[in-house]
């Protein structure tokens, strides 16, 4: 599989995220084994790119932080194959007043222990923190890179503005830069945060889009007058869910869909290889975080990502998804 850089980290261009890893966010439940076997799959598979979160399963049956062990626990005797990224939050969920500096090397040395290595390879803010200056921030995470916990510094769902502050603080202050940016991005969706796109271009850091299949949208499965078929991401009960379904499913939206499915096998392709391959086809893409719940689908991830689209070929998604705006 190709690999880019983010800093001084080779990554694969398709990435495997554990956020399915013990209890995950729509409601799956993925037991030690399972992420194992799923694990095993992306690296015969030539994903070398894991990412995780001290917030996946946190607290739930599992126990605590149990993306972060199962992650763990799979690689033992691998850890120097793979790359790991993690994330922190920006408050404890047992002390709401731990913030800031005190934040970031308490949760540096808890993820460090369930994964049960001794440096994280890109470690992550998760959310922007309204009440910490980023300097604080940046200083600490450059200290945890003098110290060797840390290898690579990000941000994740940061806008253009966040990010722009960032580098100018990092700069200023001889601190570690951010290399990277975490946001949702696919086909359909630009990310959340305005700006981030441009901030991630004008500064050189290599994107990890997350979602690149619009929670399941850009598979094709869904048809029009049905926005929660049973089984499937938008027929869950939890409250992720319910989200997911308000602000990604409807009849609009697959209408997208079902163009750019016929755009796809007109060319040979299916509508996941599109999705994938229009990410990795951007040269700020460094590696498409895509989470699994079976050892065939990230699999069918990797091998996704093998058709180059062409300047042409992104003009004509480009005019497919501005035709079915303006014709809605």
């Amino acid at each position: 599989m190709k690999k880019r850089k983010i800093g001084s980290l080779e990554v694969s261009v398709i990435g495997l995220g554990c956020n399915n890893f013990g209890t995950g966010f729509f409601g799956t439940d993925t037991d030690a084994a399972g992420a194992k076997r799923i694990i095993d799959a992306a690296l015969d598979s030539g994903i070398n790119f894991l990412d995780t979160a001290e917030e996946y399963s946190t607290k739930t049956k599992f126990g605590e932080g149990q993306s972060e062990q199962f992650v763990g626990q799979a690689l033992k005797g691998k850890r120097n194959s793979v790359v790991i990224a993690s994330k922190f939050g920006i408050e404890s969920l047992d002390d709401p007043s731990e913030r800031g500096r005190k934040r970031i090397i308490s949760a540096v040395e808890g993820s460090l222990r369930r994964l049960g290595t001794d440096r994280i390879d890109l470690y992550q803010q998760h959310f922007p923190d309204p009440e910490t200056p980023i300097d604080e921030i940046l200083e600490a995470l450059d200290r945890l890179v003098k110290d060797g916990k840390v290898v690579e510094i990000g941000c994740s769902n940061f806008s253009g503005d966040m990010i722009d502050e960032a580098e100018a603080t990092a700069k200023a202050k001889g601190y570690r830069r951010f290399v990277s940016a975490q946001n949702q991005y696919n086909v359909l969706d630009l990310p959340w945060q305005e700006g981030t796109i441009e901030g991630v271009k004008r500064h050189g850091l290599m994107l990890l889009p997350f979602f690149p299949l619009a929670s399941g949208l850009l598979t094709g499965k869904y048809k029009k007058g049905n926005t929660s078929p049973e089984g499937t991401r938008f027929g869950g009960d939890t409250f992720v869910a319910g989200m997911l379904r308000d602000n990604q499913l409807n009849d609009e939206r697959i209408d997208k869909v079902d163009k750019l499915k016929a755009f796809a096998e007109s060319r040979g392709h299916t509508i996941v290889e599109l999705a994938f391959s229009w990410l990795v086809s951007q040269p700020f893409v460094a590696s498409v975080i895509a989470g699994a719940t079976r050892p065939e689908q990230i699999q069918a991830n990797a091998r996704a990502a093998n058709w180059e689209l062409t300047e042409a070929d992104f003009k004509a998604v480009a005019d497919i998804l501005a035709g079915v705006k303006a014709s809605a």
